[in-house]
């Protein structure tokens, strides 16, 4: 944080007619002390804006040389003077240095004909070498629940997509070709083929574990909504909105959870060849549904036997959206089927996995953990550089370069669209679900109550299972559990302000 500090207020230079009145006195000032990031000139005068060349430049170099060698040998101007009378508390102009480029610009209030002078300490340690501190707060707020009847935002913000857009445009108009870097041009990316092994690796101890914990640790589906709830019996918390819950006064209805309400199945289409013939309604039959991170694995250079993938040697070329060269089309080639698809899928993961012994519980619990946490680091690895698409408005999620055309979508007016996905880019709680539920701090203690729903936090489901079967508590979920919050009785929490 940098705190200016005031070095002197003192007319420097004024205009009256067409005649500059100059005066200098800055005796106090030393340089030696600072090293200024940012001079601010600010008042009501009338100034114009400096070039090299401008006496007033001339002026200001001749008198600050001491001052403006601390930028550099030729420190470069990046702010301008103002030509417009002010009234009010701008800043009319600064001054940056190339070496000095992360200060920050402060206001101040003018006076009449008159000018201040201020400069920005900096820490004496290197900042080159200095290492982010990642502090976490000691409380957080609790996963906001997105509308139903409106589109998701952006990931990206839209003046950024419609600036690359028109870029885009502008060099296809000129008939220059678009450039991509791999993965966008077809290629791979050769750094994060071992990410992708480690994710897919990582993805089969995550289903092996739940399957596993499954058998210890009691989960709860509400069979009206998309409600689960960890803990020996469910919880009384009144936020029900299935069919007839107004019947319910919002109570759940409780009924044994699967894996599939631990692990939400986001499932994509794999195609041999992502950059090929895009998918359409009528051919979608043709097309394999898979786990979307197993699809992801797949493009970032994973080979599986039973899902081949394209794997191209020269790239593609683009001019705008149009694709010029693709390298043909070639036919997927069989796949060669075996057992060990079900390692990658939920499909009945708790008859292939007995319940653990109790002694193992605990270590089960914690490699768990860790293998949810590297499955959802390398997943946001890879999708900075894969691109993932998400529907705006149903959970469909597609990897690859481009949406399919099937029309599936049910949600929000789905009607004006012809049943089609509104594609824009995905985020990893897309393809990643984390899932949010009750933190159960006393597992056999009274089920949660709707009167003290605000003194409770949440946590992602596969880390409240985790912990309910001996885990250690990850620091970055501390937050959000609100461990530090003692939870009162229904009498005390009619006090509490």
């Amino acid at each position: 944080m940098y705190e200016p500090i005031k070095v002197s207020y003192v007319p420097i230079l004024t205009l009256h007619g067409s005649k500059f009145h100059y005066s200098h006195n800055i005796s106090s000032f030393k340089p030696e002390n600072f090293r200024p990031l940012l001079l601010l000139f600010t008042g009501k005068s009338h100034i114009f804006s400096p070039s090299p060349a401008s006496p007033f430049f001339r002026l200001l170099k001749k008198k600050m040389e001491h001052v403006l060698s601390l930028g550099g040998p030729s420190p470069t101007i990046l702010g301008s003077f103002s030509t417009r009378w002010k009234q009010a508390n701008d800043s009319i102009s600064s001054l940056f240095f190339d070496r000095c480029h992360q200060g920050t610009q402060e206001r101040h209030r003018p006076q009449a004909s008159k000018f201040s002078i201020f400069a920005c300490q900096t820490p004496a340690h290197n900042r080159r070498y200095s290492k982010k501190r990642f502090t976490h707060p000691q409380n957080t707020d609790l996963p906001p629940v997105l509308p139903k009847n409106k589109k998701k935002p952006y990931p990206i913000p839209l003046k950024q997509i419609l600036q690359t857009s028109r870029a885009d445009k502008k060099l296809a108009e000129m008939g220059i070709e678009k450039p991509l870097e791999p993965p966008k041009n077809g290629l791979l990316v050769p750094e994060l083929i071992p990410v992708a092994y480690d994710v897919l690796d990582a993805w089969k101890i995550l289903i092996k574990g739940l399957s596993q914990l499954l058998h210890v640790v009691p989960v709860h589906a509400c069979s009206e909504c998309s409600e689960v709830h960890v803990g020996q019996t469910g919880h009384h918390i009144q936020n029900c909105h299935g069919p007839n819950s107004a019947d319910r006064r919002s109570f759940h209805l409780w009924v044994k959870g699967s894996i599939d309400d631990v692990l939400l199945p986001i499932e994509s289409y794999h195609q041999y060849d992502p950059f090929g013939t895009r998918i359409k309604h009528d051919t979608r039959f043709d097309y394999d549904r898979i786990p979307a991170i197993v699809e992801l694995c797949i493009q970032a250079g994973v080979e599986l036997p039973q899902y081949p993938s394209r794997r191209r040697t020269q790239p593609i070329r683009m001019l705008g959206k149009k694709m010029i060269d693709r390298g043909g089309i070639v036919a997927a080639p069989k796949p060669q089927h075996s057992g060990d698809v079900l390692e990658f899928d939920t499909q009945r993961a708790l008859e292939r996995f007995p319940p653990p012994v109790d002694s193992d519980v605990v270590e089960i619990a914690q490699s768990t953990l860790n293998a949810y946490e590297k499955v959802r680091w390398g997943v946001t690895k890879l999708m900075r550089k894969y691109t993932v698409k998400a529907c705006g408005y149903c959970p469909e999620v597609h990897v690859g370069p481009w949406g399919h055309n099937a029309k599936l979508c049910g949600e929000f007016k789905h009607q004006w669209r012809d049943g089609k996905h509104g594609w824009q880019d995905a985020i990893v709680d897309e393809v990643f679900p984390p899932n949010y539920v009750w933190h159960v701090r006393d597992p056999n203690g009274p089920p949660l109550k709707s009167s003290l729903k605000r003194f409770y936090g949440k946590a992602p489901i596969v880390v409240e299972i985790c912990v309910q079967a001996g885990a250690t508590v990850p620091n970055k979920y501390r937050p959000m559990m609100r461990l530090d919050i003692v939870v009162p009785d229904n009498e005390e929490a009619r006090l509490v302000a």
